[in-house]
């Protein structure tokens, strides 16, 4: 079994904010791929389904999504639960972490395998629980916040007025980008969504850590 799993805070208030990308990512990828993710486990948001092939005699693969509702900071304790019930084999293999990230620009989108948790508290959580860091994540840009302002403010306000009427496709392209990730592996998804339109030409797929 497969595990996408979407960082972000819960209840309504922090919904639209950029500290919950990776749980519109999750919804996302919950309805292309017609996975109900509606049950209350592992203190998250929880659903099962299946991810069909991209290619005529592919395997289809089973898939649980995971939204953790124990805020952001806190975020590991029901990863770890899932990662020690679900049949999941390897860790790194079957994982995909899912988060915003300030340094990166609006829409950018980084597969890494493994790595530290640079500065991201959700993943640092994610990484102590597990006590490993070879981790799959997406990293969603949402860019770094203006001059003066907070990055705690600028994570939980929501997108711009422009970056909303981006967000849509930056949204699809990282829920495809996650499909690729669990049906081929992170190196594949690496290849194609780490040089995509909105990453510079010199933006080479790297293997080694990187926080």
């Amino acid at each position: 079994m497969k595990l996408l799993v979407g960082l972000g805070n819960p209840g309504p208030e922090y919904a639209d904010t950029r500290h919950n990308v990776g749980v519109r990512v999750l919804e996302h990828f919950a309805r292309a791929h017609g996975i109900a993710f509606g049950d209350a486990r592992f203190a998250s948001r929880f659903g099962v389904g299946s991810l069909r092939p991209a290619t005529p005699g592919g395997a289809t693969l089973a898939v649980a999504l995971l939204a953790p509702q124990t805020y952001m900071n806190r975020s590991g304790s029901a990863v770890a639960e899932a990662v020690a019930t679900l049949p999941i084999e390897d860790v790194a293999s079957d994982l995909l972490v899912v988060f915003d990230d300030v340094d990166l620009p609006f829409g950018r989108l980084r597969l890494r395998a493994s790595g530290g948790a640079g500065g991201h508290r959700g993943l640092d959580h994610v990484l102590a629980c597990l006590d490993r860091r070879d981790v799959p994540r997406l990293r969603f840009g949402v860019g770094r916040p203006p001059e003066r302002e907070d990055t705690k403010d600028h994570v939980l306000a929501p997108f711009s007025g422009d970056e909303s009427a981006r967000l849509p496709a930056v949204i699809a392209r990282a829920s495809d980008a996650a499909a690729v990730a669990l049906r081929e592996g992170v190196i594949a998804a690496m290849n194609h969504f780490n040089r995509g339109p909105e990453a510079p030409a010199d933006d080479l797929p790297e293997t080694g850590e990187n926080g």
